[in-house]
């Protein structure tokens, strides 16, 4: 039998399959060397997210679309983090289908070791021009992935084309009908709906 050998591809180091492979291998690096191994990948991205999304989006139906994952997935990473005494579960008036999940004090402390955080100093460290181009290309892969995934784009209160800022010093969510705290503008929502750019 006669063996095929398929054609090899040319490797192309400014490729974009090579920087796909640049932003996972980054991923992995952010956990892989962490000075505190003591929580799992999805539960430092669970205590993140409940850390920094705003009070419309503190649920783990919302987390599950933020993670991309099960429902039943995003569950459980949430009930164990409850159990660690990292996040609290509190009844959500405003839907009673619902809980609200709350970072605790000790979860608050646990963040301080956020291995995320020399990542955060490597962006840092670029000069401001490359930092801003970086963070604007990032965001819009970002949500052309999310639209080809037909996922939620999550993005602050502040960026919202359902932010209504024209009253002045108040802002308010056509979305959720509801006027936003300061607190609101940079947190992460749900509900989030990208600016329409002008043609």
């Amino acid at each position: 039998m006669t063996r095929i050998t398929p054609p090899e591809l040319p490797i192309d180091p400014q490729g974009s399959t090579h920087v796909a492979d640049q932003i996972v291998h980054i991923a992995r690096l952010v956990h892989g060397g962490a000075a505190d191994p003591s929580l799992t990948p999805a539960q430092w991205t669970a205590l993140r997210y409940f850390a920094c999304a705003n009070r419309f989006s503190r649920t783990p139906s919302a987390f599950s679309q933020f993670h991309a994952t099960t429902r039943g997935t995003a569950s459980q990473t949430v009930k164990s983090l409850i159990a660690l005494g990292l996040l609290e579960r509190h009844a959500n008036e405003a839907d009673g289908r619902s809980a609200l999940i709350e970072v605790t004090p000790e979860g608050r402390r646990k963040l301080a070791t956020d291995p995320l955080a020399d990542l955060s100093r490597c962006i840092d460290a670029l000069e401001a021009p490359r930092r801003a181009m970086f963070i604007e290309a990032l965001s819009d892969i970002a949500e052309a992935l999310a639209q080809m995934r037909a996922t939620p784009t999550f993005g602050n209160c502040g960026d919202c084309g359902h932010c209504d800022t024209s009253s002045g010093s108040k802002a308010y969510c056509r979305c959720t009908q509801s006027m936003l705290t300061h607190s609101d503008m940079d947190a992460l929502c749900i509900d989030f709906a990208p600016v329409a750019q002008p043609r």
